[in-house]
């Protein structure tokens, strides 16, 4: 598939350039070194707060197999209840490119993947536009692990019982660049009230590593005139890993 079929599969015609991204406030976006690699290391060290709980510190102890164990056995909240299982991720271990979504829908609560159904073929197609494959140098999660209730958006305390398993990704991933996709990722990675329309297009700082705020596919399929801003988007993120590199 050449460039032209995924941008006509992602609803965006056969042409889009960037445009300067807006200009942020010192208070909403750390600002940008003269070299972005200032910002990354090679390898990237994630240091993150220490946890304030026997759970919290347990998990931030563990190694991948572990953290699938615990998340499948997850009591935590009361998303646990109406689960068929908990997803806690899936990709490349070793990735660049931290994607972070919302939350399991009904697909991804069947099939045990994040972005299954719809929402990820949009996203698949987002990620071939600039060159990139899920599973390759790419690692997908969500906020939080298990499916709330007719797909409804993450209460705060079930985002708050997730976190600790976020943080640790994190930590094991060590990616160069994060991208949250939609305002309950957003404001979960950056701890403060987000309004993506605001936030996009603007480089962020998590605890060291940039991050960048954009639409989640679920949106974008459901308000088509914003895919046009998703590519603006793709674009500065792709410019953004070229800098890092």
């Amino acid at each position: 598939m050449n460039r032209d079929q995924l941008l006509k599969e992602m609803g965006l015609g056969p042409v889009w350039k960037l445009r300067r991204p807006p200009q942020a406030t010192p208070a909403e976006v750390a600002p940008a070194p003269k070299d972005a690699r200032e910002m990354v290391a090679p390898a990237p060290a994630v240091v993150l707060p220490p946890p304030t709980d026997a759970r919290g510190a347990a998990i931030a102890a563990m190694g991948w197999d572990e953290l699938r164990q615990a998340v499948a056995a997850c009591t935590a909240c009361e998303l646990c209840r109406a689960r068929k299982q908990a997803v806690l991720g899936v990709g490349d271990i070793e990735a660049d490119w931290l994607f972070v979504g919302e939350g399991p829908g009904a697909e991804e609560d069947e099939r045990g993947e994040p972005f299954v159904g719809q929402a990820g073929k949009l996203l698949d197609a987002m990620l071939d536009a600039i060159d990139l494959r899920r599973g390759e140098n790419v690692y997908i999660a969500n906020a939080v692990k298990c499916r709330p209730p007719n797909n409804r958006t993450p209460e705060p305390e079930e985002t708050a019982a997730c976190w600790p398993f976020l943080a640790r990704q994190i930590e094991l991933l060590r990616p160069r660049l994060i991208v949250a996709l939609g305002k309950p990722a957003a404001q979960t990675l950056l701890r403060q009230e987000v309004k993506v329309g605001a936030a996009r297009g603007r480089l962020h700082d998590f605890n060291g590593l940039p991050l960048i705020v954009t639409y989640h596919p679920a949106y974008l399929l459901r308000n088509l005139t914003d895919k046009a801003r998703a590519w603006e988007d793709l674009c500065f993120m792709r410019e953004t890993m070229r800098d890092l590199r």
